[in-house]
């Protein structure tokens, strides 16, 4: 089949699967009055593959496939010039969707290759194959597929396992085996535009004790798999009619709370049943992959955030004023840490199961750098733009012929600036800064302490390292 266009992408959705949204089956999910939206978010990747400008980005000639093209995403990166690409792809999709990553192939490519990772250390042959014969499969279908790994997880403080816990389905768990496959059951919570894709990639979200081997399984299944039913987070659809319209359609997605009931998988696409021991190495490989892939769509954000700073300094009239300099100063400095380190990590890649994976303590301090200070950068754009923030009247207000010369004179700002970008400049903060969009930037791809613990046991040899330097400048003798 190869490479698909965005329009073959949105007709491959019509298959029959279980979705709700606002309590109410979905039909078609490409017509939905809400999921059409993000559906039309997730085919960007694909409209990207098609357009000159990105293709050298987007599509590789694959030389494992003679040269056919594939998706960067599922192409098995070889160095660091692979692994930059990716990351510019990333970067480029996201600005192209308006802030918003179009999540078809990314995140998945994430688990993909956590996947390969862990079948190469587990070094069974069976699973080896599976791996790259399902990469393979998703290189010539070019398939969208979602990531889904957070469970829901009940009492946090007790293993999938313990008998304490209110039901065993808190964590996806194998509950029958056969010759042909196996059965499984639980959930999945805060799985992103999985509503309208191909594809789910089911893997662990946590270490794994034996007697949790039944949870220690990983898997991909068709989005439409009898069993499977997916309940939607409510999503923006449209502008409100207090707000300004703009020219450019709403980018967003919805996450889906996914129910495996009884489900069945061949164990041709089944990656771990059993092997607690790697449930760990799986889930980590993932969280580090996941971290660069958040360190980099997050550029285009932080870099817009950055705009509005500036433009609301001089819409205001106070760009030269000392505290806000500092804080604009503060601001540059932010994204371009964000982005330098995401390009470092890059550069400075490790083989993880012969496979190069951009440096996990970068990409770790690059996602903790980003969501540690989003608030302090968010109070920074709060303070410089001002209160109007908070009380704007309404889009109806600006438009009704009685009230537009008031607003138009006692909302104004610097002379020169007409009060309507003044205003449209508000609108977009508050579009921007919802509690959503930070609630996600701290706790997607793991929580801070997470990306600190990682950060500390990744870098133990060179921590141990530098004691030795250390050590022997002080002019101690190792015994």
């Amino acid at each position: 089949m190869g490479l698909m266009t965005a329009e073959q992408f949105k007709g491959s959705l019509k298959d029959g699967r279980l979705v709700y949204i606002y309590g109410k089956k979905v039909e078609d999910v490409t017509t939905d009055p809400a999921l059409k939206i993000g559906v039309n978010t997730a085919a960007i990747d694909y409209e990207l593959a098609e357009m000159p400008e990105y293709r050298d980005l987007a599509v590789v000639e694959d030389p494992d496939l003679d040269g056919e093209p594939v998706s960067r995403y599922y192409y098995t990166p070889r160095n660091a010039d692979d692994l930059m690409k990716r990351h510019d792809l990333m970067v480029e999709a996201t600005r192209y969707a308006g802030g918003i990553i179009p999540f078809s192939h990314d995140i998945a490519a994430d688990a993909l290759n956590a996947i390969s990772i862990t079948a190469n250390m587990i070094g069974k042959p069976e699973y080896v194959e599976r791996a790259e014969n399902y990469r393979k499969h998703l290189k010539k279908t070019d398939l969208s597929s979602a990531a889904a790994m957070t469970d829901v997880k009940g009492n946090r403080v007790l293993r999938p396992s313990s008998p304490e816990q209110a039901h065993p389905d808190f964590y996806v768990h194998v509950v029958d085996k056969n010759k042909d496959g196996i059965v499984v059951r639980g959930a999945k919570a805060h799985i992103t535009a999985a509503a309208y894709l191909n594809e789910l990639m089911v893997i662990p979200t946590r270490n794994m004790a034996e007697e949790d081997k039944d949870y220690a399984v990983a898997f991909a299944i068709p989005a439409n798999t009898k069993g499977v039913k997916q309940i939607c987070h409510p999503m923006r659809t449209k502008l409100s009619d207090t707000e300004f319209p703009v020219d450019h359609p709403i980018r967003t997605h919805t996450d889906s709370l996914i129910i495996l009931d009884d489900v069945f998988v061949p164990w041709e696409r089944v990656f771990l049943c059993g092997e607690w021991q790697y449930a760990m190495p799986l889930v980590y490989n993932f969280a580090v992959l996941h971290r660069h892939t958040a360190a980099s769509y997050r550029i285009p954000s932080s870099e817009l955030l950055l705009g509005v700073a500036q433009a609301m300094a001089e819409y205001n009239g106070i760009e030269r004023v000392s505290h806000i300099r500092e804080q604009i100063t503060d601001l540059v400095m932010y994204v371009n840490t964000l982005k330098s380190l995401s390009r470092a990590s890059c550069i400075d890649f490790v083989l993880h199961g012969g496979i190069p994976i951009p440096n996990p303590v970068i990409s770790n301090i690059a996602k903790y750098q980003f969501a540690s200070n989003l608030h302090t950068f968010i109070r920074m754009v709060q303070d410089i733009a001002g209160g109007l923030a908070a009380t704007l009247p309404s889009y109806q207000d600006y438009q009704n012929p009685e009230l537009k010369a008031d607003i138009d004179k006692y909302l104004g700002g610097k002379a020169g600036i007409p009060t309507e970008h003044r205003l449209r400049m508000f609108n977009l903060i508050r579009r921007m800064l919802t509690f959503e969009n930070e609630v996600t930037a701290v706790h997607a791809e793991g929580s801070l302490q997470a990306q600190r613990m990682t950060v500390l046991a990744e870098a133990q040899p060179e921590i141990q390292k530098y004691k030795k330097l250390a050590e022997m400048a002080a002019g101690i003798t190792p015994s």
